[in-house]
């Protein structure tokens, strides 16, 4: 009987009968193949008729072999009772897959199922059963039956049962049963989440339905119990989560379901406690996973080994399991942090880093919080950047009302507590930042918006990011290579309309850029590109710097001399290198650039702005030099970028040909005998200090450079922005 596309409908016991005779007939076939082919043979007559019976015969084998494994499966799907059938007038008949592996599936899959609800009803010898499963997950039929055999409330009661079994061999201090249960126990749950991960992703095969997860969000809001135990399915399901590596990750659409409803789940539950946490230090309390409710420690947590768990305090978290299973898929992460639940005024990332904050801390998750915040907000894809803009906004708030003005005007620390428990989203904050720092500049150069964010609200996430070491240092190399960039975008000397199409130009730029208009771009042309560019970019440079001395003189560092990074920077010459890509077309510049203009070198250009500097000062100390005696007179933040931009302009001005004719003769830097430049990575400290001399002399540099400086040390827009009262236009180094 046909059963449609998937299924054959069979009726027992005629289907033995039927398999039992094919394998007679096939028998029988054989025999008349052998008897005609001896006759045939012996009467000198062809013998092909006794071959196309033998063809015959192992046709019938084959189909009485395939009828024989379909009997096999039927009787074991029998004795576990997974099969399912249609009760007809004239018989029974038993629904079969008519694909053998499906047929296997369904039995593997039924029977992997039912020994999981067994394990969840305390059955012992059950989890070994299931365990025997494990390598079948790479079955997307498999996967897909168990799934749904054992369902969203079987998926939920499994961990929880787990975790009692584990709570009574401890209680009854059986140490050789909480060992074995406690290996048994990662090993099943690391399954379950695979399996987990599979169903529940739309592009795998194994995908249950959108049905599923409603399921899974039924389960997880609703209250179970397990003995005297009471419990969400969400504390249970959180298991699964927490025992996760990532093979496959867990989808978006998780997410976006499961995922974000077991945050607001958690939110609903504690919000009021969170709300009262000044008056009652409620604000690290959290949803705690069924381990963490029965104090089991790391018995049940993935890893080598089983540690005590007698004494701890801390409670492993629903929502830490879950942002560990999200971390392994960005796209997932995503998509959870950037949903704002129905009712709620702000996203689950504000969320995480604001009204939860406290709670990482408790729980001893900062690093999980922050690995999650750089992997999402750092990208320059548009989710990257909503989300990046998102907790600029979200944390530029809180900072504003844990600083003030002090009395001489200067930032002051109004909350140092409030500060302190924000410490640890420093550094993801200036990451993200830095990821953006093209809208930085938009939004202090062009007076642009950034989704939502404006000037003052990114110039209070700054203040807060630059409390850290490693943040500025991030912002700072982001900026340099920002003005590198914009420096390599000026045309170079000598361009005409022949040259245009060769180095990426416009007849619109070339009018733009050519002051006398003869079609020509002079060096006086390309040094008024420069200066507009240099200007531009000073602004945002004087506007971290500052940022950064009013947050150190909050602090009490306002002594503070040059920060590391920025010495390290300016010693490693960071300014030296042309952007890589860049066409080079002046003839002094191929020779100062030397081997870092090769196939070598630009195998970086994709490389982040940090790698970009590690792999600059590596060239530097692999040939033996190094900038630290030139600049070794650092003494702040302000001179360091001073110095910092004077190899930027230094190096923007020999790339684009404005040194080109300028006398070489006698100067330490040069080739002997030869109008050239030896090459920077050759040059001592005091032959490039000689060059820097040189370009500001001879080649103008110092005027660009004053220029770059003026509007540097202007910080009237951080007074503006974060309300200060300071001194706009102070020469000092302060």
């Amino acid at each position: 009987m046909s059963g449609g596309s998937d299924f054959t409908g069979v009726k027992l016991p005629e289907f033995d009968v039927m398999a039992a005779k094919h394998t007679q007939a096939a028998d029988r076939l054989e025999e008349l193949a052998r008897a005609l082919h001896r006759e045939l043979q012996g009467a000198g007559l062809d013998t092909t008729p006794a071959a196309r019976i033998r063809e015959l015969a192992a046709q019938v084998g084959r189909q009485a072999e395939d009828l024989r494994r379909r009997q096999v499966l039927i009787q074991e799907m029998q004795r576990e009772k997974v099969a399912f059938g249609l009760s007809l007038p004239e018989g029974s008949y038993l629904h079969l897959p008519d694909k053998l592996e499906t047929a296997r599936a369904l039995l593997d899959g039924s029977v992997a199922a039912n020994a999981a609800r067994q394990a969840a009803q305390g059955d012992a010898k059950a989890l070994e059963r299931l365990k025997k499963y494990a390598d079948r997950l790479n079955d997307a039929e498999f996967t897909k039956v168990f799934i749904e055999k054992l369902g969203a409330h079987g998926l939920t009661g499994l961990p929880a049962a787990l975790a009692k079994s584990l709570h009574e061999a401890r209680r009854e201090k059986d140490a050789e049963r909480l060992n074995h249960l406690s290996e048994q126990g990662k090993q099943v749950l690391a399954m379950l989440s695979e399996a987990l991960a599979q169903a529940t992703d739309p592009k795998h095969p194994a995908y249950a339905g959108d049905a599923f997860l409603d399921a899974l969000q039924k389960e997880g809001r609703a209250e179970h119990l397990l003995g005297d135990i009471r419990y969400s399915g969400y504390q249970s399901q959180a298991l699964i989560w927490a025992a996760h590596d990532g093979k496959p990750p867990f989808s978006a659409k998780f997410m976006q379901t499961v995922g974000q409803d077991a945050i607001a789940y958690e939110a609903e539950l504690y919000a009021d406690r969170w709300a009262a946490s000044k008056s009652y230090g409620f604000s690290h309390l959290s949803l705690p996973n069924i381990a963490g409710v029965l104090d089991l420690g790391t018995y049940l947590k993935p890893g080598p080994g089983v540690a005590t768990a007698e004494g701890t305090k801390i409670k492993p978290s629903v929502v830490e399991d879950l942002l560990h299973a999200a971390g392994f898929n960005k796209e997932a992460s995503q998509a959870l942090l950037a949903h704002t639940p129905p009712g709620w005024k702000v996203s689950i990332l504000a969320h995480l880093v604001t009204t939860r904050l406290d709670v990482f801390k408790y729980t001893h998750q900062q690093s999980l919080l922050n690995s999650i915040l750089i992997n999402t907000t750092t990208g320059q894809d548009p989710n990257s950047k909503k989300l990046a803009a998102d907790m600029i906004n979200a944390l530029s708030v809180e900072a504003e009302k844990h600083f003030r003005t002090g009395d001489d005007g200067n930032l002051e620390i109004a909350n140092g507590a409030a500060l302190d428990r924000m410490d640890h989203l420093q550094y993801p904050l200036g990451r993200a930042l830095a990821a953006n720092i093209d809208q930085v500049f938009r939004l202090l150069v062009n007076r642009a918006t950034f989704h939502g964010v404006d000037a003052e609200r990114m110039s209070w996430a700054i203040a807060l990011a630059v409390r850290d070491d490693k943040a500025f240092e991030a912002l700072m190399r982001a900026q340099t290579e920002h003005m590198r960039h914009a420096l390599a975008g000026a045309p170079p000397v000598g361009l005409n309309k022949s040259d245009l199409a060769e180095f990426g130009y416009s007849i619109d730029d070339l009018k733009q850029y050519d002051g006398d208009q003869d079609g020509v771009l002079s060096k006086s042309d390309v040094k008024d590109a420069l200066v507009n560019l240099i200007v531009a970019e000073a602004r945002p440079f004087g506007h971290i710097v500052e940022i950064r001395r009013q947050a150190l003189i909050a602090q009490g560092l306002e002594d503070k001399k040059a920060d590391e990074a920025l010495r390290t920077m300016v010693r490693d010459a960071i300014g030296l290198f042309p952007v890589p890509g860049a066409k080079q077309v002046s003839e002094l510049a191929t020779g100062a650039f030397g081997s870092l203009l090769t196939k070598e070198y630009e195998k970086i250009t994709n490389m982040g702005y940090d790698e970009i500097a590690r792999r600059v000062a590596s060239t530097i100390s692999e040939s033996g030099r190094s900038l630290g005696e030139t600049h070794s007179v650092l003494a702040g933040n302000r001179l360091a970028v001073s110095k910092l931009s004077e190899q930027l302009i230094a190096t923007a001005m020999l790339s684009k040909g404005v040194f080109d004719g300028v006398p070489l003769r006698g100067q330490s830097f040069a080739v002997e005998g030869k109008d050239a430049i030896i090459p920077f990575e050759k040059m001592t400290p005091a032959q490039y200090a000689d060059f820097l001399e040189w370009a500001g002399e001879k080649g103008g540099a110092y005027d660009l450079r004053d220029r770059f400086d003026t509007t540097f040390r202007k910080t009237n827009e951080v007074d503006d922005y974060l309300n200060l009262r300071t001194s706009s236009n102070t020469e000092a180094d302060r």
